[in-house]
């Protein structure tokens, strides 16, 4: 068993708290994405679980055992850097082989690893050459490579995949997702880019400012964002934030250029917030183009096109209603041009409320 389970962690430099106290439990053989953006402290949490980084306050348990004073190569576990960190001089065996020898692993235990590892990723024929006649993506390979052969309990990866360029990602990043699947390690993996975590993790844990603000599955996070920061970083483009006027009766809101139901899932927080001021949130693909009928589950809005950003498989308009600006997705075929008025719809129940004060989703306990 491999859980990993941080309790009340803190992390200090001197007088300033990078993170000031952090909770989570990642399940055995979970993919666990900590995503955010730069500076929020994700990598930090990494290297403490690692051992990298020494903690301020709190416990790490790695498979119920306490290991805030055990040194990293104690700790059962294996970490695939950004930088690929591969030592120039060896050979892609030798890479690979350094960490067994280091453990005086036998040279037949050693072997087999190292090929039973290079056939796992594909680089059977690499193992006798240089890094430096390598590619970005086949050097990422080989340190996949030198953190396999230790069939630790924990893979740990820290922006991995930041050096290669966007089809080497899409391709890499299906490869860590197989192999983990294959492998069944329990794995807790770094990244910025919110694509990677919703496409990767079993979970994601969104952080800011050194503080988780959601943890759940990537289809609860996007479907049921818990405030407007979790809203606004997880999705592409991002999510429409409109403020908005609770109406009389608490059961729409009014923005400057159309009025909404309340969707269901709020209802019984806006029934007291006659006048208050709520944001009203909407992505992109739940403002479509309009049907003859568009039903009692959407709303018709009239958007004067301001930008329009063809983008193959669907284009992306950017429009105004009254006094707001909105983006949606429209079908390529039916793109309309900077300047035109369109007809358009918003989904009523795929959209959400925040707290103006509080920035918290209404309708969440």
């Amino acid at each position: 068993m491999a859980e990993v389970t941080l309790k009340g962690i803190k992390k200090a430099y001197g007088p300033v708290t990078v993170i000031p106290h952090f909770d989570l439990d990642i399940q055995d053989h979970e993919f666990m994405v900590l995503v955010g953006p730069s500076g929020c402290g994700k990598s930090t949490a990494l290297r403490m679980i690692a051992g990298l980084e020494e903690i301020t306050g709190g416990t790490i348990e790695i498979g119920g055992r306490v290991v805030n004073d055990v040194p990293p190569k104690d700790r059962d576990i294996a970490m695939v850097f950004q930088s690929y960190a591969l030592y120039p001089h060896m050979t892609v065996r030798e890479n690979m082989e350094f960490g067994l020898k280091i453990r005086k692993t036998p040279r037949e235990e050693m072997n087999r690893r190292v090929n039973e590892a290079a056939q796992i990723l594909g680089i059977t024929e690499f193992l006798d050459r240089k890094p430096k006649q390598l590619s970005g993506g086949q050097r990422q390979r080989v340190a996949l490579g030198r953190a396999i052969v230790r069939k630790p309990a924990v893979f740990l990866f820290d922006e991995p995949l930041s050096n290669l360029d966007a089809k080497l990602r899409v391709q890499t990043r299906a490869e860590i997702s197989k192999l983990q699947k294959t492998l069944k390690t329990t794995t807790v993996y770094v990244t910025h880019d919110q694509i990677e975590a919703m496409t990767m993790g079993d979970r994601i844990a969104v952080m800011k400012t050194g503080e988780l603000q959601q943890v759940g599955s990537p289809l609860e996070v996007y479907d049921r964002p818990s405030n407007l920061f979790v809203a606004g970083f997880i999705g592409t483009p991002p999510m429409n934030f409109i403020p908005a006027t609770v109406t009389t009766g608490g059961d729409a809101v009014a923005a400057s250029g159309f009025t909404l139901p309340v969707p269901a899932a709020s209802r019984a927080a806006t029934a007291q917030r006659t006048g208050q001021k709520v944001v009203l949130g909407i992505r992109p693909e739940n403002i479509r183009e309009a049907p003859r009928d568009p039903g009692d589950a959407a709303v018709p809005i009239t958007v004067k096109v301001e930008f329009v950003e063809p983008l193959g498989h669907e284009v992306i308009v950017h429009g105004r209603v009254g006094d707001d600006l909105l983006v949606a997705k429209v079908e390529p075929h039916r793109a309309p041009k900077m300047g035109e008025e369109v007809r358009l719809v918003i989904e009523v129940e795929a959209s959400h409320l925040f707290d103006t004060a509080t920035e918290k989703r209404l309708g969440d306990n």
